[in-house]
């Protein structure tokens, strides 16, 4: 792209937090306002993610009433019955383009990682430029994390016709379209990608944040 940043300086990107899912596994309901410690999920992610990023948007479906007392703005997926983080990635990159042309990146993060890097945009944008490509995603423990990753906002309209028209619904169909960089992290103590989506990870959650250095 014309005129981007070295890999030593901050490249503009919108956080767009996905906090659009049915939660089925927690028994419904929105597990991002769930506490652990006594804060919430989603008040945890976007302390982490604030910092990084131009600004912050919400993507769920909805009554947005009940994400008020965070000031931020609430999209819900362009896409009908819930097709899943693709439509939220959309909803982020519509927004964006529509509200902010200054930017041309956004970072997707999923609402259900309390222990999110504080060095993930940093990091993604670093791996992206090494590589000159399209996309980045994050990785821990040899595994991606495809919902994790930056979006150009240009390829909005390429995405829009690939839920739409094409019916593509898995992320990695989607990217493979592309050439996409990762950028690692350690999976210890603490899996910085650990995502909270059963009771079960909920009691883990609730041990692991004692084994934070950043909490």
């Amino acid at each position: 792209m014309a005129n981007e940043p070295t890999a030593n300086e901050k490249v503009p990107t919108l956080g767009v937090v996905l906090a659009g899912g049915l939660a089925r596994r927690m028994g419904g309901g929105d597990k991002s306002m769930r506490r652990i410690d006594g804060t919430t999920i989603l008040d945890r992610v976007l302390e982490r993610l604030g910092p990084q990023c131009e600004g912050l948007l919400l993507n769920a479906n909805g009554d947005p009433a009940r994400f008020d007392r965070f000031g931020l703005p609430v999209v819900a997926d362009p896409v009908e019955d819930y097709p899943g983080p693709l439509a939220g990635v959309l909803a982020g990159l519509d927004w964006t383009a529509a509200n902010r042309p200054d930017v041309e990146w956004i970072v997707s993060v999923a609402a259900d990682c309390p222990f999110m890097p504080r060095d993930l945009v940093e990091r993604l944008h670093r791996a992206r430029m090494a590589k000159a490509a399209d996309l980045a995603v994050a990785m821990s423990a040899g595994r991606t994390h495809p919902v994790i990753g930056l979006w150009q906002v240009a390829m909005r309209d390429a995405l829009r016709h690939a839920l739409v028209e094409e019916g593509v619904r898995k992320i990695d169909l989607w990217t493979a379209r592309y050439q996409v960089a990762t950028a690692s992290w350690p999976d210890k103590p603490v899996d910085p990608f650990f995502n909270v989506n059963t009771v079960t990870d909920f009691a883990e959650a609730e041990r692991l944040v004692w084994q934070l250095t950043d909490p």
